[in-house]
């Protein structure tokens, strides 16, 4: 079965063919008066239009076959004599086909470089290579690149683009945004260090190889990218948005605290994004991705979407990875003070947050895009997170995770209202067993209020004493006694003094560990002793479990 041909290009194209067998012929685009492209021109024809040329003319090449003596015959006539080396103006090499080496090092492009759907059959070499106006590969088919030290001025486009063993961009500088959207890079791929003003988009990427980016940048987009083998991504600056992608090997991305270092040792400064508050890594979202393979390090995730990742309890979390935090300071809602206690949530906690009736200000609005998701969708992911701090030997970090994954089950709408009540009892006395401080001061409380009911209610006015009653038969014999002790009276004067205050708390102290203090008690003290017997121990053991929870490793 015969492939069928492509389509001609839609501008005027020589049509000779590279073979008597050949149906297309060539398709570059006719030299500016003449029938044929440059490729095919006469000698004389081409050695007059070379000559023709100076530095920073525009050239239309496209659909052209160049061979590596005809591609620096070109650039030679461009050659600026001031730098001697190639000034090309608005440059158009879209479809090209470069049959060698293509040596464009430390060439200035004055106008747009449009090198769209070209292909470099052996090495392509753009270092040092000056982009002033739009650069574009979409389309490009690279066997080798190398781009070290070249600078962009304008957006990079290299969407679609195909490099099929090394591809090199060690300094390379774009001061808008590089673009590799759809690119696919079959080999082993280093990419960086370069430094990048605007986005680095790798949206729709494949890479088939091993793959380490190195780079500064302000964004960088790897939505629905695949990784076929192993990654490492070491960032300064950006944020990253990982949603939906693809990964079957471990990768990890991670904050690059120090500068990076080029092979030769200079360091890669960054001066492009002088104006950003700080190197930290952000990533921005991370829904629909399998984090089973999945390392960050040092990233900031207080901005992250987590919703929708799958395998999210075996993510491993390195170095300071640092979320969000509940609003500080006291805050009033009504007549009653709110004041939530600090730890680590989600992003999405705060948009759900800020969008209910009544919200205290501090809570983050949701960005445009980040969807709506409520209790029901968070409380799996803090309990993955929760998992995953626990895998890791942190328990006290996963403490956090914790505490969230019970606040949004407790306002959840898929949970009947007495299993609300429970945990709004359990949030109340102990912060569900996370917060020390909230059990014992109601231990306190509840100690404080039975003192004042045992000195008011359950202390008698005096101990009783026992009374012996005897009867003594008339003529003589056996005598017999009872031996008894008159009930408790409560006090009508003086309930509240020091002596009353001590055996109150006697009485209390032994109820916190669940002992009696075989005081006499009235039969309201009784049953004042009993109810503390059951509560304060209960408190003063969610105070321990919530000590133990923070501490324990």
């Amino acid at each position: 079965m015969t492939t069928p041909s492509p389509e001609p290009p839609d501008w005027p194209h020589c049509g000779r063919g590279a073979a008597p067998d050949d149906p297309v012929g060539c398709r570059g685009i006719h030299v500016r008066g003449h029938t044929v492209c440059l490729a095919h021109l006469a000698d004389t024809d081409r050695d007059a239009y070379l000559a023709g040329l100076q530095p920073g003319t525009e050239v239309d090449h496209r659909g052209t076959s160049f061979t590596t003596q005809l591609l620096n015959e070109l650039l030679r006539a461009l050659r600026d004599p001031g730098t001697g080396q190639p000034h090309l103006g608005l440059a158009r090499f879209g479809s090209a086909t470069f049959q060698r080496d293509a040596d464009f090092t430390a060439a200035t492009f004055e106008g747009e470089a449009n090198f769209e759907s070209a292909t470099f059959e052996d090495d392509a070499w753009f270092g040092s290579a000056t982009f002033k106006g739009r650069a574009r590969f979409e389309s490009t088919t690279f066997k080798r690149a190398g781009f070290g030290s070249a600078t962009f001025k304008r957006r990079a486009g290299f969407g679609t683009a195909t490099f099929e063993e090394s591809a090199s961009f060690e300094s390379a500088t774009f001061e808008d945004d590089a673009w590799f959207g759809a690119a696919t890079f079959k080999r082993l791929v280093d990419l960086g260090p370069f430094v990048c003003a605007g986005r680095v988009s790798l949206v729709g990427a494949v890479f088939g190889g091993p793959m380490t980016l190195s780079c500064v940048a302000r964004r960088v987009e790897c939505r629905r990218t695949r990784w076929m083998s192993t990654a490492e991504l070491r960032l300064r600056y950006a944020t990253v948005d990982f949603s939906h992608a693809v990964f079957e090997y471990p990768l990890t991305i991670a904050a690059e605290a120090a500068l990076f270092v080029l092979s030769d040792g200079r360091p890669v400064t960054g001066q492009a994004l002088a104006g950003a508050p700080d190197a930290t890594v952000r990533m921005a979202s991370m829904r629909g991705v399998d984090a089973a393979h999945l390392v960050l390090s040092d990233v900031d995730l207080s901005e992250c979407l987590f919703t929708g990742t799958v395998h999210l309890d075996q993510i491993r979390l390195e170095g300071a990875c640092t979320f969000n935090t509940v609003p500080p300071a006291m805050h009033w809602r009504g007549w009653h003070p709110i004041r939530f206690t600090q730890r680590r949530t989600l992003a999405e906690e705060h948009h759900w947050r800020a969008s209910q009736p009544g919200a205290v200000p501090g809570w983050n609005v949701a960005v445009y895009g980040a969807g709506r998701v409520g209790p029901l969708q968070l409380a799996p992911v803090y309990r993955a997170l929760r998992k995953a701090f626990e895998d890791g030997k942190h328990e006290p970090g996963s403490a956090d995770f914790y505490y969230g994954e019970m606040e949004m089950r407790r306002h959840a709408d898929d949970i009947p209202r007495s299993e609300r009540g429970l945990l709004t009892a359990y949030w109340a006395l102990s912060g569900y067993g996370m917060r020390a401080s909230r059990a014992l001061a109601w231990l306190g409380a509840a100690m404080l209020v039975t003192i004042v009911l045992l000195m008011g209610l359950g202390l008698p006015k005096d101990a009783p004493k026992q009374a012996v009653t005897g009867t003594v038969p008339a003529g003589g014999g056996k005598v017999t006694f009872e031996i008894d002790k008159a009930d408790p009276q409560n006090p009508t004067r003086e309930r509240f003094n020091g002596a009353r205050f001590e055996q109150a708390l006697n009485v209390t102290l032994n109820s916190v560990v669940f002992r009696s203090a075989d005081q006499d008690l009235t039969t309201s003290g009784t049953y004042i002793e009993m109810a503390s017997r059951v509560t304060e121990p209960v408190l003063l053991g969610l105070a321990i479990l919530a000590v133990r929870n923070r501490v324990k490793r």
